[in-house]
């Protein structure tokens, strides 16, 4: 009975501090994808995605982590669906392709946990974003962790007139201004029949010629 309640009194304790560390990580409210400067949209589906990549301190203060001494640069998704019918991202794939044609995809959750773990990532990225450098501590934290899962994109549909969201990161280490020309491209959009719709493709110029807001 002992044991029972200490591992009661360890698994609440662990909940109570996963919603501690949940709540230091605010995820952007995300508005409709064709608000964004950087979004393409289907009209006649009645779909939109948009691509917001947080490459300035002044946006990537909402993380704790310090993404660009690592050589990654997070982007917000933002996917609306304005149709009458749900619309399937379970199979969507997102590919970063750069103005010298070098093409990224997402990086997987434990290469960034790799990543930021990694003394040798504190060697400075070739790539202009004025972020205040931060000593590496060949560890990454529970807290860290937790960031990471709670800001990345993991919905797999979108209900129709709502809007899904969230963060993919790409490797850009060693990439001077990995956002001037580049575009990002989406395929496996899936309608409500199974049919893929048209591929989706957001020049990210757009994000860079928008006024300031």
């Amino acid at each position: 009975m002992l044991a029972r309640r200490s591992l009661v009194c360890v698994s609440l304790a662990a909940i109570f501090a996963s919603s501690l560390w949940a709540k230091d990580f605010a995820k952007p409210v995300a508005h409709a994808a064709k608000t964004y400067p950087a979004h393409d949209e289907h009209p006649e589906e009645k779909v939109a995605i948009a691509a917001d990549p947080y490459d300035t301190p002044d946006k990537a203060k909402i993380f704790s982590i310090n993404f660009g001494e690592h050589g990654l640069l997070p982007v917000f998704f933002i996917v609306t669906n304005d149709g009458e019918q749900p619309i399937s991202i379970a199979n969507m794939e997102v590919t970063f392709t750069t103005n010298n044609r070098s093409k990224l995809t997402p990086t997987a959750a434990e290469d960034i946990y790799r990543r930021i773990s990694n003394p040798q990532a504190a060697t400075r990225p070739q790539v202009p974003i004025p972020f205040p450098r931060d000593k590496v501590k060949g560890a990454i934290t529970d807290k860290q962790r937790m960031e990471v899962e709670a800001s990345q994109f993991a919905a797999k549909a979108v209900e129709p007139h709502t809007t899904q969201s969230g963060f993919m990161f790409f490797d850009v280490q060693g990439i001077a201004a990995p956002v001037a020309g580049a575009h990002v491209y989406i395929t496996g959009v899936d309608d409500a029949k199974g049919t893929e719709l048209m591929y989706f493709e957001i020049p990210l110029e757009k994000y860079l010629n928008a006024p300031a807001p």
